[in-house]
């Protein structure tokens, strides 16, 4: 899911990218208010104000420690099964792993969903079990403070761990119950909206519950603390709909895709670029004249790059009779090239791994075709679909 606030680039782990997203601000605002100014007064008396509001802060930077750790235990598994990670994002319902493509089988699927929740109740279990140490021997040691902010991270972690494992896509149980329906009925794409029903018949179900708690809050038959937890639970429900809904389309226009091969969408005769072209006789004898936005560069029937209008822009108009595109152009790499029998799923998680925006279609050391992401786009919504 795409979210329209931006995020920036905080570290890596096991190489993977760190990012935290603007949303994360507030929530972690929310989080460590909640604590300063509620659950640790109550919990530890006689602390000042900024000790409190230090405490809180501490406990929420730990609590979203656990939710980097967590999505950590899905990429580790991935990464196991050879799947990239672009990054994991930390935003304000937790955070996500984005996988650049699916699992391999449901074996694989079953591994990764259940990674992360098991990395948290295996970091609730250190937490309670630290607090408990500490608190038997805090006549010793005074470590009230460290026995409420451990056992706050241990109860944490495993609601959760618990919470994850909600068979609604697309939590963890969600993938978990993917794996299951994948390996019985042997249909992926089916699995995926299944899964993603049961996922939006739980969002409504909790948005149901969440709407009854604010509504008995305020008419008084439950106390005034459910009216905040009755609108935080209408607020996740309305998060997991429509992720749910999100993941529907999306294994729709996947499903779509796969039907479909490269040379039924693929561009030919493919116009061709020789490297010693200069940009001032690029634009004015290709880009112009025939309206694309890249072209292969191509010598003595070899492939040795791919240049576009990204690529050309940086440039001044000046300098365009003096470049080359040689100079400009994207060097070839095997993930510029595929077969035209290969399913344009296939195609366009090529050029995601690659960030291409075409690909050049070969068959039998020549080049045949190329397939745009345009082109992919266009198939798309004439058939009733985005992408």
């Amino acid at each position: 899911m795409k979210w329209p606030l931006p995020s920036w680039q905080v570290g890596h782990a096991l190489g993977i990218p760190i990012h935290i997203h603007a949303s994360w601000f507030l929530v972690f605002l929310l989080v460590s208010w909640t604590l300063a100014t509620g659950y640790l007064p109550e919990s530890v008396s006689g602390l000042s104000p900024a000790r409190y509001w230090v405490m809180g802060a501490v406990a929420a930077a730990l609590l979203f420690g656990s939710v980097l750790l967590h999505e950590l235990g899905h990429s580790y598994v991935a990464l196991r099964y050879h799947i990239p990670i672009d990054r994991i994002t930390l935003f304000i319902f937790g955070g996500v792993a984005h996988m650049r493509k699916e699992a391999p089988s449901p074996r694989a699927e079953f591994l990764i969903a259940i990674a992360g929740p098991a990395v948290s109740f295996g970091l609730g279990g250190i937490a309670l079990a630290f607090a408990f140490f500490v608190e038997s021997v805090q006549e010793e040691s005074g470590g009230e403070g460290l026995v409420i902010l451990s056992t706050l991270l241990g109860m944490v972690n495993v609601q959760l761990g618990l919470f994850n494992l909600i068979p609604g896509f697309p939590l963890d149980g969600g993938r978990v119950l993917r794996a299951g329906l994948w390996a019985w009925g042997k249909d992926f794409f089916r699995a995926t909206k299944q899964a993603a029903v049961v996922g939006l018949g739980f969002g409504v179900v909790l948005g149901l519950v969440g709407l009854a708690m604010l509504v008995g809050s305020l008419i008084g038959e439950l106390p005034d603390s459910m009216a905040s937890n009755g609108s935080w639970i209408m607020f996740i429900s309305m998060f997991l709909s429509a992720a749910a809904m999100t993941s529907r389309r999306q294994a729709t226009l996947r499903h779509r895709l796969a039907t479909v091969r490269v040379r039924d969408l693929m561009v030919r005769p493919v116009v061709s670029l020789p490297p010693i072209c200069t940009l001032d006789e690029a634009v004015s004898r290709y880009f112009q004249p025939f309206g694309y936005g890249g072209f292969p560069v191509v010598e003595a029937g070899r492939l040795e790059g791919l240049v576009t209008v990204a690529d050309i822009q940086p440039v001044p108009p000046s300098l365009w009779p003096w470049r080359q595109v040689v100079h400009v152009m994207r060097p070839a790499s095997s993930t510029l090239v595929v077969e035209s029998d290969v399913p344009i799923i296939d195609a366009v998680e090529q050029m995601g791994r690659g960030g291409w925006d075409r690909l050049v279609v070969m068959q039998d050391g020549r080049i045949v075709g190329l397939v745009t992401h345009s082109a992919i786009v266009r198939f798309l919504q004439l058939r009733g679909g985005s992408a």
